[in-house]
């Protein structure tokens, strides 16, 4: 398996929902268990190898650039002379990752982000996701499951209200992307998404340019759109609420946290025939 496909981390957006603790950073770095949820997401993919990351700035980006900045002295042993300011390190305890920090400006949507770090994917496909979700996917099944059905995009459906838009399917085959309805759902766009570098060329940096709506709905009538469909754990951090639920989770055991235990939560995933997953119209990320 190549573990070098990167992962593009869509960590732009304002966290309008989230005001209380955005207004001094951005959502992604809102933390959970005194880590930064973007740390949570990382330590996901790099559980599973895959430790290239690109990540969208946006709203606050400097937060995002001083954390990687300083993570390197945050996470070592040192000695500093105060007088000359020379550093000498001892021990390192830090991440392995590859990050680039891409300004992809303040008010860019979804779509515009993406195609604005289009030039720093070297590779023939590549993941993305959102900076606000947490889960226990498995990302070698994920990856697995669309070189399987080869299609230019896979997204990961996820079980939740009906309170996003709607996908329309036919088993694995996403068949039409469409806007929120009100009527009863049980499936999401929960990001984790899959792509062919091919889906670049479908893109412009047009800062309006929405992900979830003409891109991935012309991928979806044009047959190209497939679901993995997770049963395991997923939550998105859009409210105080949420965040205080991820707290409380992270405090008794972190179902997500597929890199340090064996989860007991379940991550099962297969094919479902015959549903209508919705799909979760994303803010600015």
């Amino acid at each position: 398996m190549n573990t070098n496909i990167p992962v593009v981390i869509l960590a732009g957006g304002l966290g309008t929902r989230l005001r209380e603790e955005t207004d001094i950073r951005p959502k992604p770095m809102v933390t959970v268990g005194n880590q930064p949820v973007l740390w949570h997401i990382m330590k996901t993919y790099a559980h599973y190898g895959f430790r290239r990351f690109i990540i969208c700035l946006g709203y606050k980006g400097e937060v995002i650039k001083d954390y990687f900045l300083r993570s390197r002295l945050h996470h070592a042993d040192f000695t500093i002379n105060t007088r000359s300011g020379n550093i000498t390190e001892h021990v390192l305890h830090g991440e392995d990752w590859d990050v680039t920090l891409v300004d992809t400006g303040l008010d860019c949507q979804t779509g515009g982000r993406l195609a604005r770090v289009a030039r720093y994917i070297d590779t023939d496909r590549f993941f993305l996701t959102y900076g606000d979700g947490i889960a226990d996917v498995d990302i070698n099944h994920l990856l697995k499951f669309h070189e399987a059905h080869g299609k230019m995009a896979t997204l990961t459906a996820v079980k939740s209200p009906a309170r996003f838009g709607n996908l329309e399917m036919n088993g694995s085959a996403v068949q039409a992307f469409k806007e929120k309805h009100e009527e009863d759902s049980t499936w999401i766009n929960g990001g984790f998404f899959v792509f062919e570098k091919s889906f670049l060329d479908t893109l412009t940096a047009s800062p309006s340019l929405v992900l979830e709506k003409e891109p991935l709905r012309n991928a979806a009538q044009l047959g190209q759109l497939s679901a993995y469909h997770h049963f395991g754990f997923w939550q998105c951090m859009d409210t105080i609420k949420e965040r205080v639920q991820l707290e409380q989770l992270w405090e008794s055991g972190a179902p997500w946290k597929v890199w340090d235990h064996t989860n007991t939560f379940g991550s099962e995933h297969e094919e479902v025939h015959g549903l209508r997953p919705v799909v979760r119209e994303s803010e600015l990320c």
